[in-house]
């Protein structure tokens, strides 16, 4: 499966099948919560959330490639991610995109 956020693929002739998407919301633990809180106060990147969000982008775009192929999708044209906070520590990520077949 060839995935790209362009609208097209060089040298290919696409055939659009429709929009396919992902999602999933993800947490850390409560340790891991008030470990980060006190990380605040020095400043510095927030590894166990940028490790969430790692996280939840691959299985946002795992469950988007599923979509597309279930549809006989060759490709994954045009992808986007969004994310939005649900509540404290924990993250909605969605990964969209167009499902393509090779002509």
């Amino acid at each position: 499966m060839i995935l790209v956020n362009t609208d097209y693929i060089s040298g290919k002739e696409l055939e659009m099948l429709g929009m396919v998407k992902g999602s999933t919301i993800q947490s850390k633990n409560v340790g891991k919560d008030i470990t980060q809180s006190f990380k605040t106060l020095v400043g510095g990147e927030l590894t166990a959330y940028t490790e969430m969000m790692n996280e939840a982008r691959a299985l946002a775009t795992k469950r988007m490639v599923e979509e597309a192929e279930k549809l006989g999708a060759d490709a994954v044209v045009n992808i986007r991610y969004a994310s939005a906070a649900v509540m404290q520590g924990a993250a909605e990520v969605m990964a969209y995109g167009t499902a393509v077949k090779f002509r």
